[in-house]
Order: structure tokens, then C-alpha cells, then sequence
């Protein structure tokens, strides 16, 4: 019965209705706890917390974290000790708890170097950098960036890439930094064309176009607005009303 209810609860969760997906999570934590098995009760409490995040319950999916954390250390999984420590520390940045966050992460940082996951490292790296940022503690923050950067670069995660460097750009050009903006945009604008994400794409290229116009490079904002007002049209972006004005603006330049 408890591979019944997992194999339901995937269907819902992957077609998007969360409330029945969490039902039938709770219904396979309970078969597994009175089955004994440890392992198979760690990832049902696992996959419960996720969708309790979702739903934004996150004192009951900390809850379900913290279970899992106790089985897993019991169990010695380094790597599901790992992702549900950057689970915890996700669920305290959503609780605007960053301290606790960061002791998470750091925590788990030491286990996935041991592990080698470079996926898991970029991402987290970046969530470190994210941190700093909104602490205003640029020079960390960047160096965090460029360590994602790098774990993204050896597993080829294209769309860490193109966050990443969209981060680092935006952090660039609110320091003034036009140089190292413009080419972090850059490689962003490129990781997301190669993805086919054209709103993510839209929306380097309404940084990129703050970029050209502080150095007053009119024809190469008008390029990158152009792109993004086409952008706005074909996906019906609510930013298209705010970038056509924008652009009628630098017509007049």
C-alpha cells in the first residue's frame, strides 16, 4: 500500500496539485513508519517537506527536515545529510532567518566538497552569494558568484550559469562597475538564448540596456530594448508597457 500512495503522490506533485500530492505523502509516512524502514521513511518525510514548502507551510516541512536529518545521520548518508541541510537553510532564508540559513549552508558545504557535487556546490555557492549581497557585503558576495560559476562551469548547468551571472551583473551595475556588468550580462543574455528562456533573456536585456545608457551607448540600449519589447509582445510580459516607453524615450536621444 505504501508504494501505492508514493506512486500517487509523484503523480499529483508532477501535475501540480499540491494538496493531494501532500495527502498522499502523509499517508506514505505513516505506512513507512509502521513498516520500520528507516530509509524509505526518510525519503517520504523528504518529499512531504518539499511540498509543504511549496505550499508554504514551513514550519511543518522544517519539521519534516528535521526528522529526516535525525534518520540520515543515524543512517550515515552523507549526501541526503547534505541536501536536507540546504533544505533547512532554504526554509530559513524563506523565514527571513539568514543567520541560521548560513549556518546551514556552511555546514553542508564542508559534506559536498567531501562528495564532490559540483551541481549541488554551484547552487549552493550562489545562495551564499545571494546572502551576501542583501547584506551588502559585495566583495564576498562575488567571490561566492565566482565559485558557483565554477561548479556550474565542470557540470555544464547552463541555467546556473545564467542565474548566476545575471546576479552578478545586477550586483555589478549597482556599484558602479559598467566593465564587469556589461560582460556578466553578457554571459548571461548568451546561457539563457541557449536554454530558450526568452523572459529570463528580456530581462538581462532591460539591465544591459541600463548598462549602455549610463555610458550613453544609445544605439546598443535601443538594441537591447528592441529585443525586449519583442519579448514583451510574444510572451504578453507586464513589463511591456514600461519598456516601449522606455524605448519611444531613446528614439528621442
Amino acid at each position: 500500500m505504501g508504494d501505492d500512495h508514493k506512486h500517487r503522490a509523484r503523480i499529483f506533485y508532477h501535475r501540480g496539485d499540491l494538496l493531494r500530492a501532500y495527502h498522499a505523502w502523509e499517508a506514505a509516512v505513516a505506512d513507512d513508519r509502521r513498516s520500520g524502514d528507516f530509509g524509505q521513511l526518510s525519503d517520504s518525510l523528504g518529499n512531504l517537506g518539499n511540498v509543504c514548502a511549496l505550499l508554504g507551510d514551513l514550519d511543518r516541512a522544517e519539521q519534516c527536515y528535521h526528522e529526516v536529518l535525525a534518520l540520515q545521520r543515524t543512517l550515515q548518508n552523507p549526501y541526503a545529510i547534505a541536501h536536507t541541510l540546504v533544505n533547512l537553510g532554504n526554509l530559513a532564508i524563506g523565514a527571513g532567518h539568514p543567520a541560521t540559513a548560513r549556518a546551514y549552508y556552511l555546514e553542508a558545504l564542508d559534506l559536498l566538497h567531501a562528495l564532490q557535487d559540483d551541481r549541488a556546490l554551484g547552487i549552493l555557492y550562489h545562495n551564499l552569494g545571494l546572502q551576501e549581497a542583501q547584506a551588502e557585503r559585495w566583495e564576498e558576495a562575488v567571490s561566492f558568484f565566482r565559485r558557483a560559476l565554477d561548479h556550474h562551469r565542470v557540470v555544464g548547468n547552463e541555467e546556473g550559469l545564467a542565474v548566476t551571472y545575471s546576479h552578478l551583473g545586477q550586483g555589478f551595475l549597482d556599484h558602479g562597475d559598467l566593465i564587469q556588468a556589461e560582460r556578466c550580462l553578457n554571459n548571461a543574455s548568451e546561457h539563457y538564448i541557449r536554454l530558450g528562456q526568452e523572459p529570463a533573456e528580456a530581462a538581462v536585456l532591460r539591465q544591459l540596456a541600463t548598462v549602455y545608457e549610463s555610458r550613453h551607448d544609445w544605439t546598443s540600449a535601443r538594441r537591447c530594448l528592441e529585443r525586449a519589447v519583442l519579448l514583451d509582445r510574444r510572451y504578453r510580459l507586464p513589463e511591456l508597457e514600461a519598456d516601449s516607453a522606455r524605448l519611444t524615450k531613446l528614439g528621442r536621444v
